[in-house]
């Protein structure tokens, strides 16, 4: 509680925003939905925000489902003051995709480790399976309740994140699902965790298993046309699930850059780390263990030579120490 009440005292008499990163999925969604009901029955009020795209349907049908306003930095940036206080929820300051705005990011609160530290005036960094499941324990330790809205959103966000409690699960995940399923609405859960695949993801299906090539036990696929970041993340489970694969990269060409996702399975590989390595000098990239993300933007394409999905793999082989 004392935590929680320094977090609020840093928020008090100020305009406050919620940031997720560029992308945000259901988990950064529950997050920040979670932390925005929770600040306001202390009287803080707050906007969610967020630059790049909603780009998953799961992510749509949540915001849709719970009624949920979030704001895109387009439409915030003409107002926003270097004296605003911004909370990075899920995501942390530099750590590549997520965008500095023009406010003050006094406070983190995030799952993922940290590869470029910052010094924030309140921090909340704690390596569990979703970040929902940290602001669900604020709600715990503070005795508040949340509402039936606020414990699915965020029961929703923990089981995702986790690929439903299969994936760098941590025994405060678990908890935090005994505390919240008694006060989730079950037949809201239920019809947000079907039917989240378009008819259009096939072809991207497709361009993954058409161009998976094996090096040893690293899988890599090449999407050569624009893709959701959220599908790029499922392909690499997708990928993944093979037998003969225990580390999965998949990258897709956009019209912003590349962006890649990878899996391991490997307890000696790190996702995370390995795209931190891979990419530095050219993009940026981190996570964690098991799972990863990066990005490489259209300006530092060149760079790549005239064989840039070689030279992409050749990038993640040399940080593995494979020829």
């Amino acid at each position: 509680m004392q935590r929680l009440n320094d977090l609020i005292a840093l928020c008090d008499k100020h305009p406050v925003y919620i940031q997720t990163h560029n992308f945000p999925d259901p988990d950064a969604i529950a997050s920040a939905y979670g932390l925005q009901k929770l600040l306001a029955l202390y009287g803080i009020k707050s906007s969610l925000c967020y630059d790049g795209r909603i780009d998953k349907l799961s992510a749509s049908k949540m915001l849709e489902a719970f009624q949920i306003q979030m704001l895109p930095y387009s439409q915030l940036a003409e107002n926003m003051k270097e004296s605003d206080r911004i909370i990075c929820v899920d995501s942390q300051k530099h750590s590549g995709n997520v965008t500095d705005f023009i406010g003050d990011e006094v406070a983190c609160i995030d799952h993922h480790p940290t590869f470029v530290p910052i010094e924030y005036g309140y921090q909340d960094i704690r390596i569990t399976g979703a970040c929902a499941t940290l602001i669900a324990e604020y709600f715990l330790l503070s005795g508040h309740e949340p509402d039936s809205d606020t414990a699915t959103a965020l029961l929703y966000g923990i089981k995702m994140d986790t690929l439903q409690f299969t994936r760098g699960v941590t025994e405060l995940d678990i908890r935090m699902f005994g505390f919240l399923f008694p006060l989730c609405n079950q037949e809201k859960l239920a019809s947000l965790e079907t039917n989240n695949m378009e008819f259009a993801d096939l072809k991207a299906y497709g361009a993954a298993i058409e161009s998976i090539e094996l090096y040893d036990r690293v899988g890599f696929s090449c999407i050569p046309f624009s893709c959701p970041d959220a599908l790029i993340a499922i392909l690499s489970d997708f990928i993944l699930a093979l037998i003969e694969v225990e580390v999965a990269v998949v990258f897709s060409f956009r019209e912003d850059g590349v962006k890649l996702s990878t899996r391991s399975e490997d307890p000696n590989i790190s996702a995370g780390r390995l795209l931190h390595e891979a990419l530095e000098g050219i993009g940026s990239g981190g996570g964690h263990d098991t799972m990863g993300g990066g990005f490489i933007s259209k300006d530092r394409l060149p760079e790549l030579g005239r064989y840039p999905k070689e030279a992409i793999r050749n990038l993640v082989l040399n940080a593995l120490g494979k020829d």
